[in-house]
């Protein structure tokens, strides 16, 4: 049986989508799973072992510079790349009018359907042409977390019951350069709204050395690393990573003891890796697309940022609950 996923961005919204094929590699036996995503966030793909081929589609890149000949031999090179498979199945897990045209564009086995939402749900984007493109429709409820609805969507499409979820939904090799003692701190975020003062950074790493942890900062902008420099500074020993792919930074992070971070797609490769976690939320969508279903991933909101003491103490729970889970 072959399969296509389409889920094209952001990077937290694909992972958020990983365990639906995790799951669909467990259930359905001999399984392709193929899957067609924005360039950037291929690479951490690659790290989930449900996945079978990448086809990367720049859609944003080809929007601003739709005229180009470069563009239209792009677009050339994905359309055939994308119809070299005949799919029984092609799964819009996006909702949206680029992946509604990504979806009609795959090439069909005789049998073959096209699936996708019936209609938008709570928080989250929809657009018309989605409907118009699919053979069935599969409803969903309003009010549903991103990574359950994606779930839900491929175990009615495939014919299912959603298994138990794992833990984790990405597998790589952790860099050797990462004391197992190490918790990283996810500072940075694309938008400045999702931020946490850089003084409660300061104390929260202080803390965590206090109890014997070691602390590495990522960052991914110079405006970033001036963050990490200045909880660097009030955290002597803090090691501040290099700049690096999403790959290199996954390794790391698959090496760390756990992670605090606020609301960002790096924060969400810790939740896919199973990691002991701890999300900071400033808006009430934690219910939304925060880590659940396991004690030791947690998300933390206060509508003007939670204090330093309610991440403290659920990082303190998450610890616990990872200490003590089977093996």
């Amino acid at each position: 049986m072959r399969l296509l996923l389409v889920k094209l961005s952001s990077l937290g919204d694909v992972l958020h989508s990983v365990p639906a094929a995790m799951d669909m590699h467990r259930s359905l036996g001999k399984v392709q799973i193929d899957w067609v995503v924005e360039p950037a966030f291929a690479p951490v793909l690659k790290l989930c072992p449900a996945v079978d081929r990448i086809i990367p589609c720049d859609m944003r890149q080809w929007r601003r510079q739709w005229w180009s000949a470069e563009t239209r031999r792009a677009w050339q090179a994905f359309k055939h790349d994308l119809q070299t498979t005949a799919y029984d199945a092609v799964i819009d897990l996006q909702g949206l009018s680029k992946s509604a045209l990504v979806s009609t564009m795959a090439h069909l086995s005789v049998n073959g359907k096209r699936y996708a939402m019936a209609q938008g749900t709570e928080g989250s984007g929809y657009e018309a042409p989605t409907r118009w493109v699919a053979d069935t429709l599969i409803d969903c409820p309003w009010h549903s977390h991103a990574v359950d609805r994606g779930r839900h969507v491929c175990a009615q499409a495939m014919g299912y019951a959603i298994p138990a979820q794992e833990a984790s939904s990405l597998s790589c090799t952790p860099h050797a350069e990462v004391l197992t003692s190490t918790v990283a701190l996810v500072h940075g975020s694309s938008r400045a709204d999702k931020a946490w003062p850089r003084a409660y950074w300061q104390a929260l790493g202080q803390a965590l050395q206090a109890q014997g942890f070691n602390l590495a900062l990522p960052y991914a902008s110079d405006s970033e690393l001036h963050t990490a420099q200045a909880i660097a500074s009030a955290c002597p020993g803090a090691v501040i990573w290099p700049r690096s792919d999403l790959v290199q930074l996954t390794q790391r992070l698959a090496g760390c003891a756990g992670v605090i971070g606020v609301d960002s797609g790096v924060s969400h490769i810790a939740v896919a890796l199973g990691l002991p976690h701890v999300q900071i939320y400033n808006f009430d969508t934690a219910w939304r697309t925060g880590p659940f279903g396991c004690a030791w991933q947690q998300s933390v909101f206060a509508p003007t940022g939670p204090s330093l003491e309610q991440v403290l103490r659920a990082w303190a729970q998450c610890w616990a609950a990872a200490k003590s889970r089977p093996l």
